[in-house]
């Protein structure tokens, strides 16, 4: 192999969060365009503007999302188990909220018929706005910790239920999340569009763009004072076969700030988050759309990673057995399936972003009433 595994462990860290960053990035403009359908477009003709912004794209962009989720179940296979297993009924809920993109998309101007429309536009509403939020969630509770411990025999058992997921803090963190994600939406429409829904979609930008600062600044001083964050306090084989009950960790209030003490540099990443989103903001108001769109993508790349690095070596931690907490170091696959996942990786990615690039590069310019007039048919 050409890493060493406990390299491995760390490079699979850093590839998943390239991949969760990857699905916000890119899934995450079209879900926040579907978002606003209701509310920027006011009649037919603008909700049919703004579906076929993202209308050329939005499929291919799941690659993003399958791609993730394979990701997490082939290089952390216990956390792909304990998290699908405890959150299982909000993740049936993104599930059933994702069915109305491919049919609201395909099906909803197929016939003329006023509430046949509606009923489709308030669908890709559901599907674009309930994903983050129930993602923000889901981190939210990760950062506080999951009831789940592991019997004799390495199950999983959740202990916890749907409604105790929806706790003040985790609801906080999914208005971070859905704010970040229509923010970044709002900046994309802005972009491919002009006049009367150029001008709602970055007053809606403003509107969120804010939201998003303000609710990450109350999500890192109620961590910075709050009761939740976890610290290993035995020896760790970084070199071990996965075990996560080979451990012991304590809770300790405050311990998601330990890596920033631990590594200065670290602090960039939400600083990223700060700098990227009062940038889009400015740029976005000026109306650089396209700068202010790659200013949304850092701020996004800053908010998802703040999570990633305060928690760090902990995926999801055990709220009632804290040694069964999963890390980085006892949560993964084997040295084998790291390195072939790796080269997988190396290979594909490219492909991937070279592809969308050019799809992005062939669709890019406005589109205007006149460009759904003339494409009455054949639009979405």
């Amino acid at each position: 192999m050409i890493f060493d595994y406990p390299t491995f462990k760390i490079i699979w860290w850093l590839l998943v969060g390239v991949l969760l960053v990857g699905f916000a990035i890119m899934d995450g403009h079209d879900m926040g365009v579907g978002t606003l359908l209701p509310f920027v477009g006011r009649n037919d003709e603008e909700r049919r503007v703004v579906i076929n912004t993202v209308g050329p794209h939005w499929d291919g962009n799941q690659v993003w999302f399958i791609t993730g989720g394979g990701a997490i179940f082939a290089a952390w296979p216990i956390v792909y188990a304990t998290a699908f297993s405890g959150f299982y009924w909000a993740m049936l809920a993104v599930l059933w909220a994702l069915f109305f993109r491919p049919v609201g998309f395909d099906y909803r101007s197929k016939i003329h018929n006023a509430t046949w429309r509606s009923t489709w536009d308030w669908g890709l509403f559901i599907g674009g706005a309930v994903p983050p939020l129930i993602f923000g969630v889901a981190f939210g509770n990760l950062l506080q910790g999951v009831p789940f411990h592991f019997d004799d025999t390495l199950v999983s058992h959740y202990s916890g239920s749907f409604w105790g997921l929806l706790n003040p803090f985790a609801l906080l963190a999914g208005v971070v999340s859905t704010a970040m994600i229509t923010f970044h939406g709002a900046i994309y429409l802005a972009h491919r569009t002009e006049g009367d829904i150029q001008r709602r979609a970055t007053t809606a930008a403003l509107i969120f763009g804010v939201l998003m600062l303000a609710g990450f600044t109350v999500a890192g001083a109620w961590i910075a004072n709050g009761s939740f964050g976890y610290a290993i306090t035995s020896a760790v084989d970084t070199a071990a076969l996965p075990n996560p009950l080979a451990k012991t960790v304590e809770l300790q209030p405050g311990a998601w700030l330990a890596n920033y003490a631990k590594a200065p540099l670290t602090l960039l990443v939400p600083a990223l988050a700060y700098a990227g989103g009062i940038m889009a903001l400015l740029l976005v108001w000026k109306g650089r759309t396209l700068t202010a769109f790659v200013a949304s993508s850092f701020a996004i790349v800053g908010v998802i990673g703040t999570a990633g690095v305060s928690m760090f070596p902990f995926v999801m931690p055990s709220s009632t057995v804290p040694g069964a907490s999963l890390t980085v170091w006892d949560a993964v696959s084997s040295h084998r399936t790291l390195g072939i996942m790796f080269w997988a990786t190396v290979i594909f990615m490219p492909i991937i972003v070279a592809y969308t690039s050019w799809a992005y590069s062939v669709m890019a310019g406005k589109v205007t009433a006149a460009y759904i007039r003339e494409n009455e048919h054949s639009a979405y």
